[in-house]
């Protein structure tokens, strides 16, 4: 059985760690190459950044803060904010990236991520789905610019395309549960999963350790993501690997 990995986010905002609820209300969390060493060193399995601001200030991604924290790391390296092309794309890799994410782009344009693909490998293509659920939770819409602007379209009918497109893996935050720290949106995770070929992270909502118990359940994620719940210390990277495997849930241990 592979492992579930546990992923920790950096969301940037002016070359610092930012943390908030639903993407607003940031605080302080720190430097990210200090945290992406801190993190590693835990035991994270893997580490992204994401540029939060780069999409809707329309500028590329800070390169420069990119550079140093991959300079701290030897777990895979995931980057996203403000790549918007193959070349853009290939600055964020020259860099020290290891993945990329794009998003916005993406939904104006699927054919980079199939271009993204065939150039650094279908692996190296994460494709971010930032979703919110209906009223009546029938069905979940796909946000951009950082969720600041909803686009009418399905997210299960997206993952789809994106997937056909050639992404590698799926990033999917709740942006309803983002900040929360009220659990992770199964229906959402499983909706996206019952349609995936490939990974897929669950992001948004992680505040407790048996929310990561409850989101490697069958059928639903593949890896998780969260940030505050690490930056500030609610949760030891040790205490919840030990946990999954005490729980059945096979991870990379020790850390």
């Amino acid at each position: 059985m592979l492992t579930r990995r546990i992923i920790v986010c950096l969301d940037v905002d002016a070359g610092r760690v930012v943390k908030g609820v639903q993407f607003t209300r940031l605080r302080d969390a720190g430097d990210p190459a200090e945290l992406a060493a801190a993190h590693a060193a835990a035991g994270a399995d893997e580490i992204v950044l994401l540029d939060i601001t780069a999409t809707h200030e329309k500028r590329a991604t800070l390169l420069e803060t990119v550079r140093r924290t991959a300079r701290e790391l030897m777990v895979p390296f995931t980057v996203g904010g403000g790549i918007r092309s193959v070349d853009d794309a290939s600055a964020v890799f020259d860099a020290g990236a290891d993945k990329v994410a794009v998003n916005s782009a993406a939904l104006a344009d699927p054919t980079l991520i199939t271009q993204i693909a065939a150039k650094f490998g279908s692996q190296a293509a994460v494709v971010a789905i930032d979703a919110r659920a209906s009223a009546d939770r029938s069905h979940f819409e796909v946000t951009k610019t950082g969720g600041r602007d909803a686009t009418g379209r399905d997210a299960v009918t997206w993952a789809r395309e994106a997937q056909e497109a050639g992404a590698g893996e799926f990033l999917l935050t709740s942006m309803d549960r983002d900040g929360t720290q009220d659990g992770f949106d199964m229906e959402l995770t499983r909706a996206i999963a019952a349609v995936a070929h490939i990974p897929v992270i669950a992001s948004g909502g992680a505040g407790a350790i048996e929310h990561f118990v409850e989101v490697f359940q069958p059928r639903a994620a593949d890896a998780a993501l969260a940030a505050s719940i690490f930056h500030f210390g609610l949760i030891r990277m040790s205490d919840l690997k030990q946990h999954l495997q005490q729980n059945g849930v096979p991870v990379r241990w020790p850390c």
